[in-house]
C-alpha cells in the first residue's frame, strides 16, 4: 500500500451532526456532501452524517447525486444549484430534487416526463451568483404550480457574508429573503422547506435556521472561518493526513534541496522525503509560507519546493528513519496541524484544502 494516505473518522461526522442538530433546534439538519464529501468521501460521510441524525443530503452536480444513490443512499437528497437541462432525466430518475431559478428550469423538468417532482427555488438576496432576483420569483413560483410535472418542495438563498459574524450584510440578505418569502405567501405559496443557512449560518446567525439548514464544512469538524473558531470548538475534524518518511539523508551546510534550489542549509541537517507532492494536494509554495509536518510528535519545517509526488523535511538533529510516520493535517503527541491552518498560511480556507486532496490519495475509515 502507498505511504500516503487519508484516514477518515466516520464517528466524528456522526458526532459533529448530532452537535450541529442541537444548535439547530427545531430546524432539520441536512447535510452537505458534495465535492466527494469536502475530500472526506460522499458515501462515507453521507452515511455518517444520517447516522448522525441528518434529514437529508445537498450536492452540486446530478453526477454526485447519482453516486449517492449507487452507494445504497435511499434519503432525500437535493442538487443545490440549477443543472443543464441534460442531466435532468438522470435527475428525476434517481429521485434528486433539483434547484430552479428560471422558467426554462421548470420546463425542463415537464419535457424530461417529470411527475409532480419536487422542487427548491433559489432566491438571490445579495450574493450575485445564482439564482431568480426577488421580482421573478412569484413568477417561476407560478409556473411551478401550474405544471403537473414539479411541485414547490421549498424557497431558499445563500448566505455570503456569514462567517463574519460581525458584518451587517447577513442581516440585509436575510430581510431581502424575509421579503421575498412576504412576496411568494401573498402569492400563495407556502412551501415545506425555507432554508437560508449554511454552517456559519447554524452556528453564528439564529434567524438564518427557518425549517432548515445546510451543514456544510461544520459536520466535517472544520471551522468555517477563523472568527468562528471559539464556537466551533465543539467539532471534531473527521479526516487526517498521512504518510511515512521513504528516504532519510545527511546534508552539510550550504547544500541546497529540491527544484531551484530554493532552500540551502545553514547548518548540517538530516533530511526527511516524504512521499507526497502537490499531485496529492499538497501545495507546491507550502514551504515559502512556513509549512510543517509532524514526525516524531514535533513540528518540522517543509524545506523546499513541494514536488508532485514528494516533499522534504528538515528533522535538524533527530534520529529519524524510513517508515516512521508523518503527519501533514492531525495530530501526533500533543502537536495538532489542521487544515485551516494551512489555510491561514496559504491564504485560503480549509474547504479548500480538503477538497484538494487528490483521487491519488487513498481514503480509509477508521
Amino acid at each position: 500500500m502507498r505511504w500516503a494516505w487519508v484516514q477518515i473518522d466516520p464517528s466524528a461526522i456522526r458526532d459533529n451532526v448530532a452537535h450541529l442538530r442541537t444548535l439547530a433546534g427545531e430546524s432539520e439538519v441536512w447535510a452537505v456532501v458534495k465535492a466527494n464529501g469536502y475530500g472526506h468521501g460522499a458515501v462515507v460521510a453521507a452515511r455518517a452524517a444520517l447516522e448522525g441524525g441528518a434529514v437529508g443530503l445537498g450536492v452540486a452536480l446530478v453526477q454526485e447525486g447519482v453516486e449517492l444513490r449507487d452507494g445504497g443512499i435511499t434519503a432525500p437528497i437535493i442538487v443545490l444549484s440549477q443543472q443543464p437541462n441534460e442531466e435532468v432525466p438522470a435527475a428525476i430518475a434517481n429521485d434528486l430534487q433539483l434547484t430552479v431559478y428560471s422558467l426554462d428550469a421548470v420546463r425542463a423538468i415537464a419535457a424530461a416526463g417529470g411527475r409532480d417532482h419536487p422542487v427548491h427555488l433559489k432566491v438571490d438576496t445579495g450574493m450575485h451568483r445564482v439564482g431568480a432576483p426577488a421580482i421573478e420569483a412569484v413568477a417561476i413560483a407560478d409556473a411551478i404550480q401550474r405544471s403537473p410535472a414539479t411541485r414547490l418542495a421549498g424557497v431558499f438563498t445563500h448566505l455570503a457574508k456569514a462567517d463574519e459574524p460581525d458584518d451587517p450584510f447577513t442581516n440585509q440578505q436575510l430581510a431581502a429573503f424575509d421579503a421575498a418569502l412576504d412576496l411568494l405567501d401573498a402569492a400563495g405559496h407556502r412551501p415545506p422547506m425555507v432554508h437560508a443557512a449554511n454552517s456559519a449560518g447554524l452556528i453564528a446567525h439564529p434567524a438564518a435556521r427557518f425549517t432548515m439548514v445546510r451543514a456544510g464544512i461544520a459536520i466535517y469538524g472544520i471551522a468555517p472561518s477563523t472568527e468562528l473558531a471559539a464556537a466551533s470548538a465543539a467539532l471534531r475534524p473527521a479526516l487526517s493526513l498521512h504518510a511515512r518518511v521513504s528516504m532519510v539523508k545527511r546534508l552539510e551546510a550550504g547544500d541546497g534541496v529540491s527544484y531551484g534550489q530554493r532552500h540551502h542549509f545553514l547548518r548540517p541537517a538530516t533530511v526527511a522525503t516524504v512521499p507526497i507532492g502537490y499531485a496529492d494536494g499538497v501545495p507546491r509554495r507550502l514551504f515559502q509560507c512556513g509549512g510543517e509536518v509532524l514526525i516524531g510528535g514535533v513540528r518540522r519545517p517543509i524545506v523546499g519546493v513541494v514536488t508532485m509526488d514528494q516533499l522534504m523535511v528538515d528533522c535538524g538533529d533527530d534520529s529519524v528513519a524510513v517508515g516512521d510516520e508523518v503527519i501533514l493535517i492531525g495530530t501526533q503527541g500533543d502537536q495538532t496541524i489542521t487544515a485551516n491552518e494551512w489555510g491561514d498560511k496559504l491564504g485560503t480556507i480549509g474547504y479548500e484544502i480538503v477538497c484538494a486532496i487528490s483521487v491519488r490519495i487513498a481514503r480509509r475509515s477508521m
